[in-house]
């Protein structure tokens, strides 16, 4: 049976390292690196540098769950008003 997770080889701060992450997590990555211009290196470089603790493949996975998260609280907040209207 095939593994849902999937490991990448991806540089960082100028370093090859390897990242093991479900497909819907590097889907995610993909859309957000592409929305903010950067490349996929560049993001993971950028939530390297901001994690406070804890290993990389998991700041990466509540960056993305935060992104989607936060992205999702106003339209949810605009189908309240509407069901209240």
């Amino acid at each position: 049976m095939k593994s849902p997770v999937v490991k990448r080889s991806i540089v960082v701060g100028g370093h090859k390292t390897s990242v093991s992450l479900e497909e819907a997590f590097w889907n995610g990555m993909k859309e957000i690196s592409g929305l903010r211009n950067m490349t996929l290196s560049e993001l993971v470089g950028e939530i390297d540098s901001n994690r406070q603790q804890g290993n990389l493949s998991s700041a990466i996975r509540l960056f993305v769950l935060d992104y989607f998260r936060t992205r999702a609280m106003p339209a949810a907040a605009q189908e309240g008003q509407r069901s209240q209207a």
